[in-house]
């Protein structure tokens, strides 16, 4: 049974009195340390070694006066020594070590006092001998419970999965696989964990076993532990008498996690030697929470995709839950914590009961991420409000109770994950971090604390979310959060199930919609709080809040099932602690029933993708997220329109070949094959798309479709290509392909302008002020990655490269990652023009035209740059920057005579006339509804 704290002072004390005279190194070392570990109740001789041997880096020999492998190197000296040097000495014998050995505590002593170094938290302290029973929480490391921080992104994180990582490697290549590999692993993840927190006592009991009582061939390391696992799950009062007594040393553990047997692994000297190098890593350096990142590791790539698994960081985890209800309880426990009434006690204990009834769900929990760092959050407050208890001296002695105190407990954590092996390792890293916290219950309140064997259980339920109702997991009534990171699929990444899964709960008829798999988890958790009072906080893909889908799914958020957003992380790169980790970008969303969401929404916006967010307070936010306040309908959504519905000429998709990269050629490419095909010279023609367009890069493709059958036949390399896309479109999966593999030599689509026609990039940096258009004349061919406007009038030009236009792109258009996506159905169709009625609009229009030409003059200024260099916001050349201003102005003036102070009075000013715009056809559509309700 461990000491508690206060007997560990007791005894502090009491060995300060007696070494108060020693003074000598070499003839009271030993014996002082031997003293030093009883304080604790460990003897030396099971953790640590005197007089240890290291090769220094200048090949000299060196002894280390006490050295505990990967935790503390012990430097003394006599009384009055300089421990500076010492520090130096115990440094260099520091960097000797093999990496897997370096301790993280340094302590240099002259028997007068103590000097103490954390080399993780680059924290030194030093004391005489007399203030040890101060400081001497300080070396609480020897029992396993020092106090430390989790960073995000540790690399020593990272270095533990990729132990186990490779364990598992090893042991999946000698043929144990599958779902007994997969809890054989988390039995030894719990095993580890525990060998260094406190769970086994003393620290490293399996270590020290797993070296003295196996071979080094390995050929026994299976069978001691299958025997290890069957006594972690036997209570003491039922072992075996004659149990062998260094199996009877480990306690019994419970919690489901290590019962029944498992198929025994035949390991051989490599293996076991990759368990031992697992053993001897610090597990309690890192955070549970990084057992996704473990689970990550040791997944195969494709199966990570297949799954949408993207791994949470700390970091991103708290962008999420502190919204969602950390700050506001934080906020109330540091009202009641500040009163000083006599209601401040009830109050702190009323707050302190509810932390114990509040009920979570992540209904894609994946690796338990969001719930374990949940649970530490909300110990770590429960641990404040105790502080604050025990400093309240009507409390008396209750505090003392640690094991009452407590009333955070897993049960209160619940989650719904399809595979089984992640939901096993979020059980376990669970308990884990539950005895984290208990440890630190222990530190504070001096007495020794520890749920072993475990009694309580987290609920996590292996099934598909899409497929289970939650309130078999959690009652809706119950429930007082629910929160995730659900998988991330586009809708043509989806698999046929995933696609009828999304189609089925979304209801949209048709076609189904183009929502991402994530948007399912969304609409699931607004029928779950139909009979709850729930909040919901969901990281998912950006695309949710732009384009299309925004038109499809927020409608039903909004109107079947009454939710308003309450907070928002708007778009920012995805963060990951696994290997092959995701490259994404997302956004964080919170809901609330309509009515109960804060009357102050939370939008968060980060710049330039960086780290740090700018959190502004809004009355609404729109799903576009930005703040809609001022909007009549804040939860308006801009849905596509097939024609303009504003009176501009129609715009049309470039060239679609469909030909598998035959057609068309690079530069080298096309004189490459003209050295042998020279006769197809004439049937080349410029090939342009979005990339070539903004950089001046040139391709080119063979224009078939007007060449005379007679030419082609006496080009034989030309027909090899053709019959290469005869074949290509032959296999396609799409009926219209293998229909075109008729007729090789069309192309699906073909555009060829006899004018100059005005070029839309469909994608364009996110850096960009300014969405790069211009004028191309023919003989250029228009690929399928730009639209082209014929004939288009210098006034048109205006408009699509006015700031306003591109308010309009950024604020409803899509995106490809963080990139903006031109789209003609929601951007150019919808985008609402100047309030000028339609016979007013010839004499308004070309006095921008002056202006525009001012924008293309610049350009002409710099004849050796690219589009791309021109718009560059590092690059732009100021007089294109002023004439682009001047333009924006005037632009800016049709539309009102205030001018607009931010991009938002833009965005809401547009969806103002857009509302106006659409407002008849919304009531039209209106009417067809009921009518064919009526006939219904």
């Amino acid at each position: 049974m461990r000491l508690s704290w206060n007997e560990i002072r007791v005894r502090a004390a009491a060995f300060a009195r007696d070494w108060a005279d020693a003074t000598y190194e070499k003839g009271e070392t030993q014996p002082f340390y031997e003293a030093f570990f009883r304080i604790f109740g460990v003897e030396r001789r099971s953790v640590a070694r005197y007089e240890e041997h290291v090769r220094r880096l200048d090949d000299r020999s060196g002894y280390m006066d006490l050295f505990w492998p990967g935790v503390l190197l012990v430097e003394q000296k006599s009384a009055g020594r300089d421990l500076e040097a010492a520090a130096e000495q115990a440094d260099e014998y520091f960097d000797a070590l093999p990496e897997r050995d370096r301790p993280r505590y340094r302590l240099l002593s002259d028997f007068r006092g103590f000097d103490l170094y954390d080399r993780d938290e680059r924290q030194r302290i030093s004391f005489p001998l007399e203030e040890l029973p101060r400081h001497i929480e300080k070396f609480g490391f020897i029992l396993g419970v020092a106090r430390r921080r989790f960073r995000d992104q540790d690399p020593v994180n990272i270095e533990a999965a990729e132990l186990l990582g490779r364990l598992h490697d090893r042991l999946r290549d000698s043929g144990y696989a599958g779902a007994p590999l997969e809890q054989y692993l988390v039995r030894v993840l719990f095993c580890l964990f525990a060998d260094d927190t406190g769970v086994f006592e003393p620290r490293d009991l399996l270590l020290e076993f797993l070296e003295n009582r196996t071979g080094e061939d390995g050929a026994d390391l299976g069978n001691y532990l299958a025997q290890l696992f069957q006594v972690l799950d036997t209570p003491e009062d039922r072992r075996y008498a004659t149990l062998d007594e260094d199996l009877a040393r480990f306690p019994y553990v419970n919690g489901d996690l290590f019962r029944g047997p498992l198929p025994i692994p035949s390991f051989d000297s490599a293996m076991r030697n990759a368990l031992l190098d697992a053993c001897r890593f610090d597990w309690s350096r890192i955070s549970p929470a990084i057992f996704g990142a473990l689970f990550q590791s040791v997944m195969d790539p494709g199966e990570r995709r297949e799954h949408g698994a993207h791994y949470t960081t700390e970091q991103n985890i708290l962008k999420v839950i502190e919204p969602l209800f950390l700050d506001d309880l934080r906020a109330e426990f540091r009202r009641i914590a500040a009163r000083k009434d006599r209601r401040r006690r009830n109050s702190l204990l009323s707050f302190w009961k509810r932390l114990g009834e509040m009920q979570f769900l992540d209904p894609a929990c994946g690796c338990g991420n969001f719930l374990i760092i949940a649970y530490r959050e909300l110990r770590s407050l429960e641990i404040e409000v105790l502080r604050a208890l025990r400093r309240d001296e009507t409390l008396g002695e209750q505090a003392l109770d640690v094991g009452a105190l407590s009333q955070v407990d897993v049960d209160q954590f619940h989650g719904i994950e399809l595979g089984e092996f992640p939901a096993r390792i979020a059980s376990a890293a669970l308990w884990m971090m539950d005895h984290i916290m208990n440890n630190r219950l222990s530190l504070e309140f001096g007495q020794s604390f520890a749920r072993i064997p475990l009694k309580k259980s987290p609920r996590i339920l292996c099934a598909d979310a899409l497929e289970t109702d939650w309130s078999s997991v959690l009652e809706p009534d119950r429930c007082s959060f629910v929160f995730g990171n659900p998988p991330f699929h586009g809708a043509k990444h989806q698999s046929t199930k995933q696609r009828e899964q999304v189609r089925r709960v979304a209801a949209l008829g048709g076609s189904g919609g183009t929502l991402d798999y994530v948007a399912a988890w969304f609409l699931r958790a607004g029928e779950y709080l139909g009979e709850g009072t729930a909040r919901v906080g969901f990281v998912a893909t950006n695309s949710i809040t732009q384009g299309e889908q925004a038109a499809q799914l927020w409608p039903l958020l909004f109107e079947r099932y009454g939710l308003e957003i309450s907070f928002a992380h708007r778009t920012f790169p995805w963060g990951s602690d696994a290997r092959g980790k995701a490259h994404v970008h997302v956004v964080v969303l919170g809901l609330d029933r309509k009515g109960a969401a804060p009357t102050k929404r939370r939008l968060f916006t980060y710049e330039h993708g960086g780290e740090e967010a700018l959190e502004v307070a809004e009355p609404a936010i729109s799903p576009y997220l930005f703040g809609a306040g001022r909007l009549a309908d804040p939860h308006l959504v801009v849905k596509e329109a097939v024609r303009p519905i504003n009176g501009m000429p129609r715009v049309v998709l470039g060239s679609q070949p469909i030909d598998d990269g035959q057609f068309v050629f690079s530069e080298e490419e096309k004189a490459r094959f003209l050295e042998q095909e020279p006769g197809a010279a004439p049937i080349f023609r410029p090939y342009l798309g979005a990339r070539e367009f903004l950089n001046n890069h040139h391709r080119w493709i063979l224009a078939l479709p007007d060449t005379p059958p007679q030419v082609l036949r006496s080009l034989p390399k030309v027909r090899e290509r053709v019959a290469a896309v005869r074949e290509f479109r032959s296999r396609s999966r799409r009926r219209h392909t293998r229909e075109l593999a008729a007729t090789p030599t069309a192309f699906q689509s073909l555009i060829l302008p006899t004018s100059p026609f005005l070029v839309l990039p469909k994608e364009s940096s996110e850096r960009r002020e300014y969405l790069p258009i211009g004028w191309i004349e023919p003989p250029v061919v228009p690929s399928d990655r730009v639209y082209i406007l014929d004939s288009a009038a210098l006034w048109q030009f205006a408009l699509l490269t006015s700031a306003i236009h591109m308010a309009w792109l950024r604020g409803v258009g899509g995106r490809l990652e963080s990139r903006y996506r031109y789209s003609v159905g929601l951007v150019y169709n919808t985008f609402p023009l100047p309030p000028i009625e339609a016979a007013e609009r010839k004499p308004a229009f070309p006095s921008l035209e002056p202006l525009a030409q001012e924008v293309l003059n610049a350009r002409s200024r710099h004849p050796e740059a690219s589009l791309a260099d021109l718009y560059d916001p590092d690059t732009m050349p100021p007089d294109l920057h002023w004439a682009h201003r001047r333009l924006d102005r005037a632009v800016d003036r049709l539309y009102r005579r205030k001018p607009f102070a931010s991009e938002r009075e833009r965005i809401e000013h547009l969806l103002e006339r857009y509302a106006r715009l659409t407002l008849p056809l919304r009531a039209d559509d209106g009417k067809r509804r009921r009518k064919r309700r009526r006939r219904a």
